[in-house]
């Protein structure tokens, strides 16, 4: 009976120790196979491996897909004019150096989302302390990708590539809630105030610029219309002169006819001296003033 029991624990030992040594790795991780007391681990690719019995060698699987890191409470910041945020980052990242995660923790993987959480909380800081409570608020993405930056260095040190942060919740603590909003509402108001004030001005100075052309222009119009009139009234004594060349008493004749026409309407009742000179191609059509005299001065016949 003894021999029995001895013998089932044999193979249950060599069962053990058998197992002990197979390492298997999926696709979606890599192994590190790493001896007691030995600063050279191996990495080891998705497969059946094999490797000394577990006292003597060891392995851990590191998962190479991107991974989630959730900070859960949010953490307390500070902006740069003393105003308090609750913020909650949302961490992805992926293991590129599964060696060099593996020094770095001493084989403490475990510690990974602790380690990420700290640099993260570090670069938050940073990033909002340069910024006022108004800035933050309306630049949450670049603030999150400025702390992703910032962070880079001390993640590739681990081996680790920070694929995205984001800040799933900014708030602010229960007790300065309503102090915050009225404040943020008389800044928006004053920002609205002085875009109002801008427009007006530059309203007004559209204004007083659209006045200053109209003037030029009616100017310039004034100008070549006065020129163009010029030019008229000269080509008009330029005709008129040739004319009255050509034959001076058929011009004066014409132009006492259009004084005749421009002085005597229909009814209108005029006192004049019948002797006048104005008269004279009325009196004597050959226009002969003298002529036209003596004609009235002879007796008439009966």
């Amino acid at each position: 009976m003894n021999r029995i029991v001895a013998l089932v624990i044999v193979v249950v030992l060599l069962l053990f120790a058998g197992a002990s040594t197979l390492v298997v790795v999926d696709q979606r991780h890599v192994g590190i196979v790493y001896s007691r007391g030995q600063a050279d681990p191996t990495v080891v690719g998705p497969g059946l491996h094999f490797k000394l019995p577990t006292p003597i060698q060891a392995a851990v699987r590191i998962d190479m897909r991107i991974q989630t890191v959730d900070a859960g409470n949010p953490d307390r910041y500070t902006t740069s004019d003393k105003s308090d945020l609750l913020v909650s980052p949302l961490l992805k990242y992926r293991v590129v150096e599964p060696l060099k995660l593996f020094a770095t923790t001493g084989g403490d993987l475990q510690s990974t989302p602790e380690r990420l959480s700290a640099l993260a909380r570090e670069a938050l800081a940073d990033a909002l302390g340069k910024r006022t409570l108004t800035d933050t608020l309306s630049h949450q993405t670049q603030i999150a990708s400025s702390a992703r930056e910032a962070m880079a260095n001390g993640a590739r040190s681990l081996g680790i590539d920070v694929v995205d942060l984001q800040l799933v919740r900014v708030d602010f603590p229960g007790n300065m809630s309503d102090t915050v909003y009225k404040r943020m509402a008389a800044e928006r108001e004053q920002a609205a105030s002085a875009a109002r004030a801008d427009g007006a001005a530059q309203a007004e100075a559209i204004k007083a610029d659209a006045d200053r052309q109209r003037q030029t222009v009616l100017a310039d119009a004034y100008k070549q219309a006065q020129t163009i009139k010029g030019q008229g009234d000269a080509k008009a004594a330029e005709i008129a002169a040739d004319a009255f060349s050509r034959d001076p008493g058929f011009y004066e004749f014409y132009q006492s006819m259009q004084a005749y026409r421009a002085v005597f309407k229909p009814n209108d009742v005029i006192v004049v001296d019948p002797d006048s000179q104005f008269f004279r191609f009325m009196r004597n059509s050959g226009g002969n003033a003298e002529t036209a005299t003596r004609a009235e001065a002879a007796p008439k016949k009966h």
